[in-house]
């Protein structure tokens, strides 16, 4: 059987306490990597909460990308960033280059097709199941999830939205080369 990646997505709001410490239990589990969500925070409290959990990670040899604050990452000398499709655009292939990795959020099977021609590393394909971050919105479904899979050849399609360990094989199955969680993960019990 196939592996695949489990990806940690953040949300202070719904950790289990203090999420630093969330952090440190979490780069203990078998999890691949980590994304710093934590949209709605300022830039400048973001870039302080980055900077105590990249050691948490870097610890364990997890990955951490960062999320849309380029500047936090490269004032961090942090070259791992996940952009949303219009911030992903705006970047130059200079400014694209600065980074060892770069994960794009992805709704079309076309977006993920321009990610790859622009070197993403990954794209999260979003949202395949119902999920609590997306009410009163229909899924894509795991026919989306096939297509954006077969669409791309050389960058990795990780799914995301609504995604448990009841309905994660699914998304194997169709060629998705990992998952991303995050109330699963921020609320769930420790291993």
């Amino acid at each position: 059987m196939s592996t695949f990646k489990k990806i940690c997505i953040t949300n202070r709001h719904l950790a289990e306490g203090d999420l630093v410490e969330r952090m440190a239990r979490l780069v203990k589990q078998e999890i691949d990597l980590f994304i710093l969500r934590e949209k709605d925070m300022p830039e400048s409290e973001y870039e302080k909460l980055a900077a105590r959990i990249i050691p948490v990670c870097a610890a364990e040899g997890k990955t951490l990308m960062l999320h849309t604050f380029t500047g936090v990452a490269k004032r961090l000398g942090h070259p791992f960033i996940h952009l949303t499709m219009a911030d992903f655009r705006k970047l130059s292939d200079e400014e694209l280059r600065w980074f060892q990795a770069v994960g794009v959020s992805t709704h079309t099977v076309e977006e993920a097709v321009e990610c790859e021609k622009r070197g993403a590393s990954y794209v999260t394909a979003s949202h395949i199941f119902p999920t609590d971050c997306k009410p009163g919105i229909k899924p894509r479904g795991l026919d989306y999830l096939r297509d954006v899979c077969r669409a791309v050849s050389r960058t990795e399609v990780y799914a995301l939205g609504g995604i448990c360990e009841d309905n994660q094989m699914l998304c194997l199955d169709v060629g998705a080369d990992g998952v991303c969680m995050m109330s699963g993960y921020m609320r769930g019990k420790d291993e």
